[in-house]
C-alpha cells in the first residue's frame, strides 16, 4: 500500500510540474510574441520562479496524490464518475462552487500571507517576482505552496464532483493563475474592461497587487475585495509610489 501511494504520490507530481511548465511555457511564449521586451532582463527572476514553482508542484503533487489514491482504492472522496449520480444542472453548479470555495480560501489565506511575520517568512517569495511573468504563477516558499494545496483535496472531501468537472477547476485554476500574472492582458477588452471585467480578476488587476501590495488579494473573483474594502483601480493610487 505504501508503495502504491508513493508511486501516486510521484505520478502527480509529475503531472503537476509538467502541467506548470507547459502552460507557463506557452503563456511566456505568447508573451514573446505579443510583448518582446516585456521580460527583458529577467532571466535570473525566471530562474528562480521556475524552480520554486517546481518545488511547489511537488508539494500539489504529493497531496493530489495521496487523495487520487485513496478515490481509487478506498471511496475516500466525492468524486464521482457516473453522470446519472447527479442531475446535469449539477456540472455547472459544482465547478462554480469549487471555484467560489478556493476564490475565498484564497483571498483570507492571502491576506494573512501579508502579515509581517508570514511576509517575511514565506509570502516575500512570491513578491521578489517584479514585474510577475507568467512563470511566476506558482512561485511560492513551501509553506505558502501547503496553504494552497490543500483546499481542493479538502473540497472532493466535501463537496461532490464529476472527475471531468474538476478536471475544468484545475483547468481554469491554473490559466487564470498563468494569466493573472503575465504582466498584459491576453483576454479581448470586453473581459477586463467591460461589466464582467468588474467581478472577474485579470492581469491588470493582479498587476496592481504586485505594485502595492495591501489590495486585491483574490483569486478569480473581486467579491471579497469589494465587499472588504480591498479593491483597487489605477486611480486609487495616484501620487503613490509603488512599493
Amino acid at each position: 500500500m505504501a508503495l502504491a501511494i508513493l508511486l501516486s504520490a510521484f505520478a502527480m507530481t509529475l503531472i503537476v510540474g509538467l502541467r506548470y511548465l507547459a502552460v507557463s511555457g506557452a503563456f511566456a511564449l505568447a508573451t514573446r510574441l505579443r510583448q518582446p521586451a516585456l521580460y527583458a532582463g529577467l532571466e535570473r527572476q525566471i530562474r528562480r520562479e521556475i524552480g520554486w514553482s517546481l518545488a511547489s508542484a511537488a508539494i500539489y503533487g504529493v497531496l493530489a496524490g495521496v487523495v487520487a489514491w485513496g478515490w481509487q482504492n478506498r471511496g475516500w472522496t466525492r468524486i464521482y464518475t457516473d453522470l446519472a449520480d447527479y442531475p446535469l444542472w449539477y456540472l455547472p453548479v459544482s465547478v462554480l462552487l469549487y471555484l467560489i470555495a478556493h476564490d475565498a480560501w484564497f483571498y483570507w489565506t492571502h491576506r494573512l500571507m501579508h502579515r509581517p511575520r508570514w511576509f517575511r517568512l514565506a509570502h516575500a517569495v512570491h513578491h521578489a517576482s517584479r514585474p510577475p511573468t507568467a512563470w511566476a504563477a506558482m512561485s511560492f516558499h513551501p509553506v505558502e505552496a501547503a496553504t494552497g494545496a490543500v483546499v481542493i483535496p479538502l473540497l472532493v472531501f466535501l463537496v461532490p464532483i464529476h472527475a471531468g468537472a474538476l478536471g475544468l477547476v484545475l483547468a481554469v485554476m491554473t490559466i487564470m493563475g498563468v494569466t493573472n500574472h503575465m504582466g498584459w492582458e491576453i483576454f479581448p477588452r470586453f473581459v477586463h474592461g467591460g461589466p464582467l471585467g468588474a467581478w472577474l480578476i485579470t492581469a491588470r488587476h493582479h498587476q496592481r497587487h504586485h505594485q502595492y501590495y495591501g489590495c486585491n488579494y483574490g483569486l478569480y473573483f473581486r467579491f471579497w475585495d469589494r465587499l472588504c474594502g480591498t479593491d483597487k483601480g489605477l486611480g486609487d493610487f495616484a501620487g503613490t509610489t509603488p512599493r
